[in-house]
């Protein structure tokens, strides 16, 4: 009998072969359904072929973190068995069809006839309706809300379609019925939610529904994975909202259009990865000298140069912490989930203007493609505040204020004339080479920095004040560190989630102060950890690393911090 918090699902098959349209039909049944569900993916560089895989979980309590341990795997072809077979455990039920399998293999899987049953309902296009239907029928759930999915999903095709994918989905759960009587698969789900969250949501939906709040009024981006999905989502809204979508010849034209945009007045964002973003780096310094207000998205992926494009990783903090030429005020804010997406995607655009400087948003492909639940009253809507003043006639670009902030006007709202300049510039930004107007000047755009660590986002602390050990995390590591402490029930270990990370909150040392500090981060050298030891002088005791392409398996995690606390 499988009666568990934590049912692992996972399904694998090559790129082409419908493995995620499964996976999120399947995730939205259970979700209609009432359970606890999380997402994830993992897939190849290829648009046909490979070798690509997706997990659903079905838990007590919402979780947002990937676990190696597979309790019911699909997989459509031989090369997906080869896969995953590290994650295989003795408590692993596995289907496939035997004809796609070697011998050694036909043993140990459950025949699972999917094609033969697709062409039954009329065609192999229906192999996903029958695979669903398998599961539902497997875990020993209803059709209803399957069938009520494909209802609303086939019904611009018409009733035909309709009917042959119920059909598909009614083969494929009498098979999952069957299969689980005569193989003893004795499955009690995780008990549903009596009021489960009303929203399944992505992280780039996320960014997205936080970027249209903000009143982001022009997109400009090369397409490059994962940054990309925000472009789509935004263009596919682009005119119910307004939003003016550039798809660039290059990062180059891009950044520098979204320049132009903000000079104009809108609210300009780019969306890129880091190899797009390294082409950036001039118009980031651009940015910063003509104190135009822009928010860079950067979606991770492991470099160095093309490296892995599809997988996840941590490693461009140090690439947005450093890129530009000069010194110049900038801000970094990293999400852990998609409620938080929202919130600090309008936090970005807001601060660009309020201080006219670049911000950046720092994902990563497991935090952009995972799935997770959110409840309406998560979503966070911040004021939407302009602060573009209207010029007169002696207006200066770059006026010296006791804040270090000039009024920000744009053309053609007002009488006066909005003069930019790449150069050093006077106040009225006119190019200057005088050495007291650019002391003055690099003052003026550095002075920000005090209130921006005063209003930075203070990390969000998971566990007891009283812990003597503080693991630190950032960005998409929140939900897998969250998970493992859950697990180890330890008090002596807590934790501070950032989301802000740069300028850091001015409070931290305090935080710190007295703590065993374990930084666990998805890159080769602990980029943070660096970061943190220069601003606040305290090294981390511990650094737990992953550079493989992977995110952190909840196993692993609970692993290292197992006996991690000094005596």
């Amino acid at each position: 009998m499988l009666h568990q918090d934590d049912i692992s699902l996972v399904f694998g098959g090559a790129a082409g072969q419908g493995i995620q349209t499964i996976a999120d039909a399947l995730v939205t049944v259970l979700k209609n359904n009432g359970y606890a569900v999380f997402s994830c993916q993992e897939f190849m560089s290829r648009v046909r072929g490979g070798s690509n895989s997706s997990q659903i979980r079905i838990t007590s309590e919402r979780r947002n973190a990937y676990v190696r341990k597979i309790d019911l795997l699909f997989v459509l072809d031989a090369e997906a068995l080869d896969h995953l077979r590290w994650r295989i455990g003795e408590g692993t039920t596995i289907f496939a069809e035997h004809d796609q399998l070697g011998e050694e293999d036909r043993g140990r899987v459950i025949d699972t006839p999917l094609k033969e049953f697709a062409q039954k309902a009329g065609h192999p296009v229906y192999t996903n309706s029958v695979a669903v239907g398998a599961v539902l029928g497997v875990l020993g759930l209803g059709l209803e809300e399957f069938n009520d999915y494909l209802s609303r999903e086939f019904e611009s095709k018409g009733e035909e379609v309709v009917g042959r994918n119920h059909d598909a989905a009614r083969l494929g759960y009498e098979f999952g019925v069957k299969s689980a009587r005569e193989h003893h698969i004795d499955i009690t789900l995780p008990t549903a939610a009596e009021d489960p969250a009303s929203l399944l949501l992505d992280g780039t939906s996320g960014l997205g529904i936080g970027a249209l709040m903000a009143g982001c009024g022009v997109v400009s981006s090369y397409p490059m994975s994962p940054s990309t999905g925000l472009l789509t989502f935004l263009a596919a809204r682009g005119r119910r909202f307004g939003i003016v979508v550039d798809q660039a010849e290059d990062e180059i034209a891009a950044v520098n259009a979204a320049l132009g945009a903000s000079y104009a007045g809108a609210r300009s964002l780019v969306t890129t990865s880091g190899g797009g973003f390294a082409l950036m780096s001039e118009g980031v310094s651009l940015a910063g000298v003509t104190e135009l207000p822009l928010v860079i998205h950067i979606g991770q992926r492991p470099g160095p140069a093309t490296g892995l494009p599809t997988r996840t990783e941590q490693g461009d903090l140090n690439l947005a912490l450093h890129a530009g030429h000069g010194d110049f005020c900038r801000v970094l804010l990293a999400p852990g989930t998609p409620a938080q997406a929202i919130e600090l995607m309008q936090r970005a655009f807001d601060i660009a203007e309020s201080y006219q400087v670049p911000v950046f948003v720092l994902t990563d492909q497991f935090m952009l493609d995972s799935v997770s639940m959110l409840g309406d009253e998560e979503i966070v809507r911040l004021p939407l505040q302009r602060r573009v003043v209207k010029t007169g006639s002696d207006y200066e670009r770059y006026r010296f204020t006791d804040d270090g902030i000039s009024p920000r006007g744009v053309p053609g709202y007002g009488e006066g004339i909005v003069k930019v300049d790449s150069h050093e510039h006077d106040e009225s930004g006119h190019l200057t080479e005088n050495f007291t107007i650019r002391r003055k000047m690099v003052g003026k755009r550095l002075q920000r920095l005090g209130s921006l660590e005063q209003e930075a986002v203070p990390p969000e602390r998971i566990g007891s004040d009283d812990a003597a050990a503080l693991v630190v995390c950032w960005g998409s590591t929140r939900g897998v560190v969250e998970e493992a402490l859950d697990i180890l029930q330890d008090d002596n270990i807590a934790a501070l989630h950032f989301s802000q990370v740069f300028p850091l909150h001015t409070g931290l040392g305090g935080m710190l102060e007295g703590k065993q500090v374990i930084v666990l981060e998805n890159n080769a050298t602990g980029q943070f950890a660096d970061l943190l030891h220069a601003v606040t002088g305290r090294q981390a005791d511990r650094r737990i690393l992953k550079a493989t392409g992977e995110p952190f398996a909840v196993e692993e995690v609970v692993e290292a911090l197992k006996g991690g606390v000094a005596s």
